[in-house]
């Protein structure tokens, strides 16, 4: 046989293969391009290796299966991603490793990933997801309603505890730490989360149920370290930076049997792999990684609202890619945040539904009546899209909306 990886004709067996579609930007017709990624990736290279046997191309060379204006799908064989030390980092390596950097693709982008369950049941997938997480806080139905504390960075632990004391008596479900606070001097981990620990048990002895998720990201050989330093003093959810610790430190926790508490997942630096529509790797593949090594929420977009830069499309996407069935594995949480406040809560939640957290940190400490009239009227922006109200006739009753609407809308 001759060695050509274009197979246009050809089905493959969608559990023998992990598929990717890619989006390519080249002077070159899309099935030369379709077919350079997928020798680059698999078994060839710039010219032909006198070592590259038939028997080797036909078991493991990726094979170009779809080849249409500037789309191409790849199937990479099953095979080239066994073995147990690989893992995510291997899987990456391949279906978005070299090609980014080949020279004749102006630009590549992969659009998503079509996972075997040979390769998804390897993982450990969420622990709790959204069941679990609802169960927590004994809201079955209902969008979770969140804040991050903000200042970023700065609080000294306790007046950082009071803000989420206060969070939690508007009627907030959620609140976490900033992608940019772990450990530093001014807030140590131990001592935030003992002192926040002891404001979300005075909330419960209250009668209002409520969690915090905390920023353990570090390195992978440090991580369960952090977890368990937070767990001891308290903790009832951690938060890990994806793409800044990377996935293996994700699927650490997610596997330490130690840890049995819900992992929240920030997508930190992910602008710089998503953003560019031409190039890099789309959200909802990010999505997908982040079920499969444990995550029980991750930030999403805001469906279109927001300061973020958004694609509404594919925020859809990657909703479903949380929500949708995968083999088995529980459904995560979509996490909306990024410049959120009241008066954009019907917009977003028309897209997103019910199964939704919704965080908001200027939204909420931006109010002028403070952080807990903040978390009210958050509260109450949520209650009024449940019931299909409009923002501005609940907000004739509910003082903190108004206030809300009165300032950013």
């Amino acid at each position: 046989m001759s060695i050509d990886y274009l197979a246009l004709d050809e089905e493959l067996d969608p559990e023998g293969y992990l598929i990717c579609q890619y989006t390519v930007k080249s002077d070159l017709d899309i099935e030369t391009a379709g077919k350079r990624i997928a020798e680059e990736e698999s078994t060839g290279t710039w010219t032909h290796p006198t070592t590259l046997s038939d028997e080797i191309f036909e078991r493991y060379g990726a094979k170009v299966v779809e080849a249409e204006g500037d789309r191409t799908r790849i199937g990479y064989p099953v095979i080239d991603f066994s073995g147990e030390i690989g893992e995510i980092p291997q899987i990456l390596s391949i279906i978005a490793g070299n090609l980014f950097g080949l020279d004749s693709l102006d630009g590549v982008r992969l659009v998503d990933i079509e996972l075997p369950s040979k390769i998804v049941n390897k993982y450990p997938g969420p622990q709790q997801g959204i069941e679990g997480l609802r169960g927590i806080l004994g809201r079955p139905e209902k969008p979770l309603v969140g804040t991050i504390v903000k200042p970023k960075i700065g609080l000294p632990p306790e007046e950082f505890s009071d803000y989420v004391y206060e969070a939690g008596k508007g009627g907030l479900t959620n609140s976490k730490d900033d992608e940019t606070l772990v450990d530093q001097d001014f807030c140590p981990l131990e001592e935030r989360v003992s002192y926040v620990s002891e404001k979300l048990d005075l909330l419960e002895e209250e009668g209002h149920k409520m969690i915090h998720a905390h920023n353990i990201s570090t390195s992978v050989h440090k991580i369960l370290e952090a977890g368990d330093l937070a767990l001891e003093n308290g903790a009832r959810q951690l938060m890990v930076d994806v793409l800044t610790v990377g996935f293996s430190g994700l699927q650490a926790l997610a596997e330490d049997p130690s840890i049995k508490v819900p992992i929240h997942v920030h997508r930190a630096m992910h602008g710089a792999i998503t953003k560019n529509p031409d190039h890099g790797i789309s959200m909802p593949v990010i999505a997908k990684l982040v079920r499969m090594a444990g995550g029980d929420a991750l930030h999403t977009g805001t469906y279109g609202t927001g300061k973020m830069h958004a694609d509404i499309s594919e925020e859809l996407m990657s909703k479903e890619a949380l929500l949708g069935e995968m083999h088995g594995l529980k459904r995560m949480m979509p996490v909306a945040s990024g410049g959120l406040h009241p008066g954009l809560i019907p917009e977003l939640m028309e897209n997103s539904g019910n199964d939704v957290q919704i965080q908001a940190g200027g939204g909420v400490s931006g109010h002028p009546d403070g952080v807990r009239a903040g978390a009210k009227a958050l509260s109450q922006a949520v209650d009024a899209a449940v019931k299909g109200i409009e923002l501005k006739e609940y907000a004739k009753e509910h003082l903190e909306l108004k206030k809300a609407l009165d300032k950013w809308m």
